[in-house]
């Protein structure tokens, strides 16, 4: 992709974008590509300064890997969403891995790790922004792990299932139980339990097809 494809995306997606100088909003756009991964491929391990990832089609999964394995979604990213935790050159002062992985497939920009931190230097509206957006994702963290180790499991599964219903404006949560407990950061098993116990309640119906939400308003209750 060329690097003029990347100015109107930019333009939008960056509030300091009209602010910096032309010469570095050129230097971003020339270190910079546009990459597809098929669902389930990694973007990111943890490992390496992987740069800025900008999501343009699909979603991406944002985890942490605990010592005994537990695999555990912090948050996803959707089209128009950034993930600044995979640019440990530019926030050095992140101390733990993430994994970034495709959930669907997916279109993402990826601006250099390097490049955006030099540009970033220069440019106090660009470090600003920075610190700001890693400092909204940190909430969304510290929202996760406030679910695991303060919630009831029926209470963080009625927010997840309320949560998801209201992202895509559907009933049906098209998802495993697996798939749900790898989100929550829980044991199918135990995810299982709490759908059958909904079920029975006459909350939700689950099926093949996913777990359909029959009664909305006692959901929110239980959110609650």
């Amino acid at each position: 992709m060329a690097p003029t494809t990347f100015e109107p995306i930019y333009s939008e997606l960056f509030p300091f974008w009209q602010e910096i100088p032309e010469h570095d909003r050129a230097y971003l756009c020339a270190h910079s590509v546009s990459l597809a991964y098929p669902k389930g491929a990694t973007l990111h391990d943890g490992q390496e300064c992987s740069g800025v990832i900008l999501v343009s089609a699909g979603c991406l999964r944002v985890s942490i890997l605990s010592d005994e394995g537990k695999n555990i979604t912090l948050y996803r990213l959707h089209p128009g969403d950034m993930c600044m935790l995979s640019a440990s050159c530019v926030l050095q002062t992140i101390t733990f891995d993430i994994f970034v992985d495709a959930e669907e497939d997916s279109q993402c920009c990826i601006i250099s790790g390097p490049a955006y931190a030099a540009v970033s230097e220069r440019n106090p509206c660009v470090k600003i922004f920075t610190l700001e957006t890693a400092v909204s994702r940190f909430s969304d963290v510290m929202w996760v792990m406030q679910q695991i180790l303060f919630m009831s499991m029926d209470k963080r599964l009625a927010i997840f299932l309320s949560d998801e219903i209201s992202r895509t404006g559907n009933d049906t949560v098209a998802l495993t139980h697996e798939q749900i407990a790898r989100y929550m950061g829980s044991a199918r098993e135990v995810v299982s339990r709490m759908l059958k116990y909904f079920a029975g309640e006459g909350i939700v119906q689950v099926s093949r097809k996913g777990v359909k939400v029959l009664d909305k308003g006692r959901l929110r209750k239980l959110a609650l």
